[in-house]
């Protein structure tokens, strides 16, 4: 025995060691004991090692350690197998007397599953031992060597499992306590549960906690949940004895470690890239666990952020229109697609449903702060803004086809920013229209080429003013100022523009900026007509007093009665109140 211990304290393991090994198989548990207390006297940290009864030294030897993520060389250690665990020592560089290994971990035989490692060139000989959640790979000299432990490993987790199944079952009682039997006689009788009925005995209950480990290291979530649901069918209807629960709060661990990988699987830590589809796989794990509720929380939030992501990487550049097209439609086919993809993960799990309107809504405010950012605070004209709003609109209500509708939404978030944008290009209006009123010398406005004359027409033609002829004299002359026609196309185009943008919130808002902007110009119109005391440019402004109140306020009445679909009681009163006489002395237009 002196003989054995000297070998396997020598500093470099060689073939006689393990042949005088194989030479005594059979040592008893008293002389293991002694080995590896002679053994771990040459190990720093690791005194409190031997108080554990019944420990003793199976098998050791050097290995080499590499990094498992980019299986570079790292330490040179030493292992102890021992019946129930397995101790790591790293080698000191600078040996105190015996002391020649430092501990560094020491693992339990039911907390690691042993992976074998395929050879690829340099790298072989290796095989990885799996902690959940880390692992650690380790080479052996040799092929031979390497088996050794393997098979060893194997052996001594198996042998640890008999064990600790014998004892269980030799503190069974072999006689059934009899139970107290009550006088009560509202007490209900309960069916003793028999400890016989069941059956832990096969080869798969034995190794599952096992195997399960061995599956999460290998993200066989699949094979995983498979495990459980055959445990549970088991199991079903059975007696719960303390083997059981034992047996179970061993599953439960792995099913909490399982749960852990999956929650990290739709992390928005990890990658986003995908789409939804990538997120199936650990969603529809989750349903299988119970854990449907989480799994909507986690697919959600994995979502929001690779939408947010493609927003944020999405370029400002060009024409703002191009790129509320390009935002669109990055948004827009996103939320599809999650849709589609909720609705096939959560199919039978109906309680989930209102979750996923809450996080659309979420997400069109995330969709419209982009918007509102590019479109309204870069004080975009009212057009570009109409045309961004409607091509938003466009696209919302492309996702009714899978009966989801968020136009409401679109118009709650976008109504703060829409009236402020209504409002100031109603400013701008009214103090274009100042500034002209100040300079009006009230003249016919001439065009000076047929081919302006035309295009006035078929401008006023496009704003709805089909007789504009009987305003136009000879040549090129028309008998309306220059004030009067600039301010009518931009009403019309205040009009219509504001009409794009319309929705019922903002009913009262348009109305009262549209009679703001009628009424600044038919103010000045009768002040220049109470002023003036020239009949014949009297005339001219009763003119243009008739142009504004017979041609353009009931185009603008009926324009927006169509546009809205249903009258203006406001643009009525006020067409009621603007009475244009015929030219006398004291011929007025009076504005009540």
């Amino acid at each position: 025995m002196e003989s054995i211990t000297q070998t396997l304290l020598s500093t470099d393991k060689d073939e006689t060691a393990k042949e005088m090994l194989t030479a005594f198989p059979k040592e008893t548990e008293e002389v293991k004991q002694r080995t590896l207390t002679t053994l771990l006297e040459k190990v720093e940290g690791c005194k409190n090692i031997m108080e554990t009864p019944g420990r003793y030294l199976v098998y050791n030897g050097d290995l080499f350690e590499y990094d498992v993520d980019n299986m570079s060389q790292i330490q040179r250690v030493h292992a102890f197998l021992m019946n129930d665990c397995l101790l790591i020592a790293t080698w000191l560089p600078n040996r105190r007397g015996a002391v020649k290994y430092k501990y560094n971990a020491l693992y339990d035989l039911e907390s690691f599953a042993v992976v074998n490692v395929k050879d690829n060139p340099p790298m072989k000989d290796m095989f990885k031992i799996l902690m959940f959640p880390d692992s650690r790979i380790f080479q052996a000299e040799n092929s031979k060597i390497k088996k050794e432990w393997l098979e060893i490993l194997e052996e001594t987790k198996k042998k640890k499992v008999v064990k600790e199944r014998h004892k269980k079952e030799e503190e069974v009682p072999n006689s059934p306590v009899r139970p107290e039997v009550s006088t009560n006689p509202f007490d209900v009788d309960e069916p003793l549960e028999s400890e016989e009925a069941v059956d832990l005995s096969p080869e798969w209950i034995q190794e599952l906690p096992e195997d399960l480990d061995v599956c999460i290291a290998q993200r066989d979530f699949e094979g995983a949940v498979d495990l459980l649901d055959k445990l549970n069918e088991y199991l079903k209807d059975q007696a719960v004895t303390p083997r059981v629960k034992e047996l179970r709060g061993k599953v439960d661990e792995r099913v909490r470690q399982l749960t852990d990988v999956l929650v990290f699987e739709l992390s928005p830590d990890r990658s986003l890239r995908g789409g939804p589809k990538a997120t199936r796989r650990a969603v529809s794990q989750l349903i299988r666990l119970g854990q449907s509720t989480k799994a909507c929380e986690l697919f959600l939030k994995n979502r929001a952020a690779a939408v947010q992501t493609a927003i944020r990487q999405l370029r400002i550049e060009g024409a703002t229109l191009l790129y509320i097209h390009k935002l669109c439609n990055i948004f827009f086919t996103s939320l599809l697609e999650t849709a589609k993809e909720f609705e096939m993960d959560f199919k039978g799990n109906t309680g989930c449903y209102s979750a996923f309107v809450v996080w659309s809504r979420s997400a069109m405010k995330m969709f419209v702060d982009a918007f509102s950012g590019q479109v309204f605070d870069s004080k975009e004209s009212l057009s570009t803004a109409s045309e961004c709003v409607k091509v938003a609109k466009e696209h919302c209500t492309q996702l009714s086809d899978i009966g989801l509708d968020l136009t409401f939404i679109l118009q709650s978030l976008l109504v703060k920013d829409i009236k402020a944008a209504l409002i100031s290009y109603k400013d701008i209006i009214i103090e274009a229209t100042k500034h002209r009123n100040s300079e009006e010398m009230w003249r016919r406005m001439n065009l000076m080429t047929p081919e302006a004359l035309t295009k006035l027409k078929e401008e006023m033609r496009s704003c709805g003013i089909g007789n504009f002829e009987q305003f136009t004299g000879d040549d090129c002359w028309v008998n309306l100022s220059y004030t009067v026609v600039a301010f009518t196309k931009q009403m019309m185009g205040f009009l219509e523009e504001g009409l794009k943008l319309y929705f019922p919130e903002l009913h009262m808002v348009f109305l009262e900026s549209l009679r703001e902007v009628i009424l600044e110009a038919t103010q000045h119109v009768d002040y220049s007509l109470r002023c003036e005391q020239e009949s014949e440019k009297k005339a001219f402004i009763m003119q243009n007093a008739l142009f504004l109140h017979e041609m353009v306020l009931p185009v603008v009445e009926k324009r927006f009665e169509v546009g809205v679909g249903k009258p203006a009681k406001q643009l009525q009163d006020l067409k009621k109140n603007l009475r244009p006489m015929r030219v006398n002395p004291e011929s007025t237009m009076s504005v009540v």
